[in-house]
């Protein structure tokens, strides 16, 4: 099941992405608009947005090892998505260093860190979280 995440699933949140190598930067921060997909009690995937005047940014795009290849990982990207559509956001944003070929599947598109506007590269993911040499996608939405 797939639910907003709470402040009591935080250290749940964490401790998955820390397991996955993912950014914590800014997590914390963006928890009103962070998805969780749960079994049971135990989550066993994230997804959030930041959402910025100009857009907003798809980050925190985990799934427990065990549940991966389970269209997991879909189930929430098209959740994400549609929490953005529902506050308006018009562009999705994300920075990925290890799946460019994974997010085209739901219509990103790989582009430069200057295609990017202001509010979106002001950012934790943009300005220490993730590296220089992350791929950028974005996604228009309607």
């Amino acid at each position: 099941m797939i639910e907003s995440a709470t402040p009591n699933d935080l250290p749940e949140i964490r401790a998955l992405l820390q397991r996955l190598r993912l950014p914590l930067e800014g997590v914390a921060e963006h928890l009103t608009t962070m998805l969780v997909a749960r079994e049971g009690e135990a989550i066993v995937g994230t997804a959030a947005l930041e959402l910025y005047a100009e857009g907003a940014l798809l980050r925190s795009v985990a799934v427990e090892p065990q549940w991966q290849g389970k269209q997991l990982g879909h189930q929430l990207i098209d959740a994400a998505l549609q929490l953005a559509t529902t506050h308006g956001v018009r562009t999705v944003f994300l920075l990925t260093t290890t799946a460019e070929q994974f997010f085209p599947k739901f219509g990103f598109e790989q582009i430069n860190r200057e295609q990017v506007p202001p509010s979106v590269r002001r950012s934790a993911e943009f300005q220490s979280a993730c590296p220089a040499s992350a791929i950028v996608m974005r996604r228009p939405l309607r």
